[in-house]
């Protein structure tokens, strides 16, 4: 085969028919051979390849190179353009182009990770039957994990200022990594490899578009924004560790994160966990009833915590939202045509699958 003949090919229709293959696969599989054959199958051993080449090595992040090669690309491309056509080839040329590089994202998106939308799910496996909470289930949820919150909070410091550092948690990707692991492998899910967690900057470049953290199937590494607040950082990273050992749901990523957390021994990762998860019960409450909250939050909430909420809150203001209805609308309908019927609202799983799972398995 010569370069002349490679020259000549016209590989967009390649890329084409491999997105079109790629996505009928996904609608031809059943969960369970999903499961099997890519989830348990091909999956890891594509997690082992990824984590241990260029992932490795790299001192940064994979996106950075990613971002510079794809434009790098589009500068040969146009550069290269043939100068001879009429308005309307070039149009039909470009849109054919676009077509096929979107058909080739679509191939290895799918491919590197995306069929793990179609696995079984977490609560098959797990053996758990989570239901839609009440109002009196959810308040006492909220009162419980309350209580929780407060005595991991001594733990760390009985202050009644903010907790802006968290330097014991030095080695933070690893120490959390193997939490995560852990919990996975307790449970019998496949951990193969050794996802990287990275911190993309400039400071505000996710949080700008309220996203904290992202897993991206193309390198292959995890992601969290560096302006996130100290004491949010250790969640969201196993939230993004979840994703990269093979979890899609929002809402079992936030389930997966606050279980390996929940009594980590080191007790910054404890407390980042635990106040997460109640923010999420108390956001689902405010909703509910407003002057219960209030009434709660003044009363029964110690000066310190209301301290650390006050400082994320701060923080995020400093990263006003960018369209965040334009935003919302994207991703709660690229959510739903990847198989997630609740969209934006999976991520308030998080309150169904504890419970569940605390009642399983007798805790606290």
């Amino acid at each position: 085969m010569s370069w002349n003949w490679i020259k000549t090919r016209d590989f967009r229709w390649l890329w084409i028919g491999l997105a079109g293959f790629a996505i009928l696969i996904r609608f031809l599989l059943s969960p369970e051979q999903i499961e099997r054959y890519y989830s348990r199958g091909l999956f890891p051993y594509l997690r082992l390849i990824m984590d241990n080449t260029l992932s490795r090595i790299s001192p940064f992040a994979l996106v950075y190179p990613l971002i510079l090669v794809l434009l790098l690309w589009l500068f040969f491309k146009i550069k290269h353009r043939k100068r001879d056509l009429s308005w309307w080839e070039r149009i039909r040329t470009v849109t054919f182009s676009l077509i096929a590089f979107l058909s080739a994202v679509v191939f290895f998106f799918l491919f590197l990770w995306g069929y793990n939308y179609g696995r079984v799910s977490i609560e098959t496996q797990m053996g758990l039957s989570p239901e839609a909470l009440s109002f009196e289930a959810l308040q006492a949820e909220f009162e419980l994990e309350t209580a929780q919150l407060i005595e991991v909070r001594k733990a760390i410091s009985t202050d009644t200022v903010a907790i802006n550092d968290t330097k014991p948690l030095i080695n933070l990707e690893t120490e959390i990594r193997a939490e995560v692991v852990d919990l996975l492998h307790l449970h019998g899910f496949p951990t193969s490899g050794r996802v990287r967690g990275r911190f993309l900057k400039p400071k505000g470049v996710l949080l700008r578009i309220s996203t904290a953290g992202v897993y991206l199937p193309f390198t292959g590494e995890s992601h969290l924004d560096a302006g996130l607040h100290p004491l949010q950082k250790p969640f969201v990273l196993a939230h993004e560790f979840s994703h990269g050992y093979g979890f899609t749901d929002e809402g079992v990523c936030n389930f997966l994160a606050y279980l390996s957390g929940r009594n980590s021994s080191n007790p910054y990762f404890r407390y980042s966990t635990r106040l997460a998860y109640w923010r999420y019960l108390a956001s689902s409450i405010r909703q509910l009833n407003r002057d219960y909250f209030i009434d709660f939050y003044q009363e029964q909430l110690p000066k310190g915590i209301k301290a650390d909420l006050r400082a994320i809150y701060e923080n995020q203001e400093q990263y006003p939202d960018i369209l965040p209805q334009l935003r919302n609308l994207v991703y709660d309908s690229y959510l739903k045509s990847q198989g997630v019927q609740e969209g934006m609202k999976s991520y308030s799983r998080i309150g169904m699958l504890v419970v569940a799972y605390r009642e399983k398995y007798k805790l606290e």
